[in-house]
């Protein structure tokens, strides 16, 4: 297919997080786009200020007209859009060119040099640290994120078209649509087994992403993972690894041992040694492209985060507001490690929204483990997504198994409130579903009554 002679682009479930980074990628490209989500948010309020038609029914009558000519659209939609949905059903029934995010994003980046951050957990944060490295170098470069970068207020690093920056995503194998020609192998913790059942086919499906790589291209692998590869580590004896960390004022300093040389007091400013690891990938993927080390070096020193991701929206002596995009077991004992280093001495409050009654289901015990570190927590019912309930799991289930004295189901209008009883100085907000609208009414309710 050849994505120059289309006219129209029309999405459905325009609202997630990657497939708006397409958006913004074809309204720039001088596209017409449209499309169909299921919610307004930011994210769709953004990308309608941009000139992109919406709506929020799933209704064929509701698609503008030119969307309706099936030789200049292109269909793009999410695996995560239910299978009887209306709209995607007629355009699959009057012979449109129909795709997944995925394979568009392969089309995209075919004819490009291309750097897949695969992996899952860390993948947005490493490839928005990777685009943003490669944007201040002035690489002929687009990224595709799945957050939105806070250097550059969106999902889409746009700085020419001769390199590609991309989430490689395991979810639904997704990530078998790309041929890069460098990629990393951040983690392979079992996570979406309601598409693959099991761990280990899991762990074939980045084995096959790991083959998918070009000839003469290069797979980095963090240290202990059943691949090979370039190496990458904290404190260890990798390819790659950080050493001589040490922490002052919330930032990092260490050096970076190379195959080939140590590079001197790098610094970094997120918390947490997962993010100290995203940050090494990230880099040692920017010096194998061929890219001046002393210019990275001040290009990491630079970054300042993803939207979601360990983001402070409160950060004064009496009161700390972090948000973080946490879903997986994995993820909340990341953010907790993060936490404990930067304050060791302070209660912490956790208010977490469980995603999917199959993970809750499938991993319930790690999660009451990983929820038991914190000090006090308020859970929210399980957003279920594009799934139906499971009988027997529920987040009153999941709260029964949590070893916490100060523990509490509740709705999500009892959030603020409850906050307001606690006398913690730090306020965690953990979740992928729909808690990240709540943010902006914590932070707006703390603020007052500071």
């Amino acid at each position: 297919m050849n994505l120059n002679k289309l006219h129209n682009v029309y999405f459905i479930g325009v609202g997630g997080i990657g497939m708006s980074a397409l958006a913004r990628y074809f309204i720039a490209n001088g596209k017409a786009v449209a499309g169909y989500d299921k919610t307004q948010t930011e994210i769709t309020e953004v990308l309608e200020g941009l000139g992109i038609s919406i709506h929020y029914e799933d209704a064929v009558k509701a698609i503008d007209g030119p969307f309706l000519n099936p030789e200049n659209t292109l269909v793009v939609y999410t695996p995560a859009v239910p299978k009887d949905h209306k709209e995607l059903a007629y355009f699959r029934d009057h012979s449109f060119a129909v795709l997944k995010r995925s394979e568009v994003l392969g089309l995209i980046t075919k004819n490009t040099f291309c750097l897949a951050v695969a992996g899952t957990h860390g993948k947005t944060t490493t490839s928005s640290i990777l685009g943003h490295l490669l944007y201040e170098c002035d690489v002929k470069l687009t990224a595709f994120l799945g957050g939105i970068s806070e250097n550059h207020n969106s999902n889409l690093i746009e700085n020419g078209d001769e390199v590609s920056v991309v989430e490689a995503d395991e979810f639904d194998r997704s990530f078998l649509t790309l041929s890069p020609d460098l990629a990393c192998i951040t983690s392979m913790d079992a996570d979406h087994l309601d598409i693959y059942g099991d761990a280990l086919a899991l762990h074939e499906s980045f084995e096959a992403f790991s083959k998918k790589i070009k000839p003469n291209g290069k797979l980095f692998v963090r240290n202990g993972l059943p691949l090979k590869g370039i190496t990458y580590g904290i404190e260890d004896d990798s390819d790659y690894s950080a050493q001589n960390i040490t922490i002052n004022n919330g930032t990092y300093s260490f050096d970076v041992k190379t195959p080939k040389e140590v590079l001197k007091q790098v610094q970094f400013n997120l918390p947490g040694r997962h993010n100290l690891s995203n940050a090494l990938i990230a880099l040692a993927m920017a010096v194998e492209y061929g890219l001046p080390k002393p210019q990275l070096a001040m290009a990491l020193a630079s970054y300042k985060g993803v939207k979601r991701r360990f983001t402070y929206h409160i950060k004064t002596d009496d009161l700390v507001f972090i948000d973080d995009y946490a879903h997986h077991p994995t993820e909340i004992d990341a953010a907790h490690q993060a936490v404990r280093e930067m304050y060791p001495k302070d209660q912490v409050l956790v208010i977490f929204q469980p995603h999917l009654f199959s993970r809750t289901r499938d991993f319930g015990a790690d999660f009451a483990k990983s929820l038991s570190q914190f000090d006090e927590l308020l859970l929210l019912d399980i957003y279920p997504a594009r799934e139906l309930p499971i009988e027997g799991i529920d987040s009153q289930w999941l709260l029964g198994q949590i070893i916490n004295s100060k523990k509490e189901l509740i709705q999500k209008k009892q959030i603020i409130s409850k906050i307001k009883e606690s006398k913690a100085r730090i306020i965690l907000t953990l979740g992928a579903g729909d808690i990240g609208e709540e943010v902006k009414h914590i932070k707006a309710a703390l603020i007052d009554e500071n």
